[in-house]
């Protein structure tokens, strides 16, 4: 019977002694250890945590569309009277123009408004609309009443606050800083929409420029004499109302140079570094009497 000779851990030799002749011996390679496995585990365990946390860093830089989650809205009936009672206005301007009640036939009815109108006209309509919900002589009478002081900017932030959820969606007050006669003042006269209804069924920054921003400012400021700024997010669609700072002439507004929304507009088939070409019809015009062309 064969014998076999095996020395591990170093060499191995098998003594085979029935071979022919002498007897051999066969040498077989050296065993050696497995390598570590919990290490390199460990080392792969690493690198995917890093490749995570690298990507989570990116999308946090890339700004997410706001349009991407879409809000939804369930109108009360006092909402629904508002949102009509304002859209038959706005018909009003159109010659009395057919509209489906409701969002949807309120924000038709402002495209309808844009359609064959210079951004002038369009601000022009609106105020027209605005100025047509009030009673006779309110304007004087607002003035009067409701002098440029904290207390009336605070008030009318409070209004706002209060009763026209309907139009923007949610929005609360907030303090803002306000130059009042020369000096700088925190009032709590700030309203902060938290995602503007209007514009995101829109989608169009220009529709929220003339449609809203504009008019509103010029309705309160020159026409009741209390200063109001608008200024809209387009990154995430919300909007900042303080009510006692005085507007910008136009051309210089930060939203003046806004590009399109580039995936809802249908204007936006052009280089997106380029001002939309809604928000002022007449740029040409203004940047030269502006002495800017």
């Amino acid at each position: 019977m064969p014998q076999v000779t095996l020395n591990f851990p170093h060499r191995s030799f098998i003594s085979c002694r029935t071979c022919i002749g002498r007897p051999r011996r066969h040498q077989f390679a050296a065993l050696t250890s497995p390598p570590p496995i919990r290490p390199l585990l460990l080392a792969r365990v690493s690198r995917e945590q890093s490749k995570h946390r690298q990507e989570g860093a990116e999308g946090k830089d890339k700004p997410q569309d706001p349009f991407e989650e879409l809000e939804t809205y369930h109108d009360n009936a006092i909402d629904k009277f508002f949102i009509n009672y304002f859209a038959s206005k706005m018909s009003k301007q159109l010659g009395d123009a057919p509209y489906e009640p409701g969002y949807d036939g309120f924000v038709e009815l402002s495209k309808q408004i844009m359609s064959g109108r210079n951004s002038k006209q369009q601000q022009q309509a609106v105020l027209g609309v605005l100025e047509a919900l009030m009673p006779p002589n309110a304007p004087a009478t607002f003035r009067r009443l409701f002098p440029f002081k904290q207390w009336t900017a605070e008030l009318n932030a409070a209004i706002t606050q209060k009763f026209f959820a309907w139009l923007v969606g949610p929005l609360k007050v907030q303090e803002t800083e306000v130059d009042y006669k020369g000096q700088k003042q925190t009032w709590k006269s700030g309203v902060q929409i938290k995602k503007c209804r209007y514009l995101e069924q829109s989608g169009c920054k220009g529709m929220c420029i003339n449609m809203c921003k504009i008019p509103t400012q010029t309705f309160f400021t020159d026409t009741f004499g209390l200063p109001l700024t608008m200024k809209p997010n387009f990154e995430d669609l919300s909007c900042e109302m303080v009510f006692g700072e005085t507007p910008p002439p136009i051309h210089l507004d930060e939203v003046y140079n806004e590009p399109c929304f580039t995936k809802n507009c249908v204007l936006a088939n052009r280089d997106p570094t380029l001002p939309c070409p809604k928000v002022d019809t007449n740029r040409r015009q203004t940047l030269k009497e502006a002495g800017m062309s």
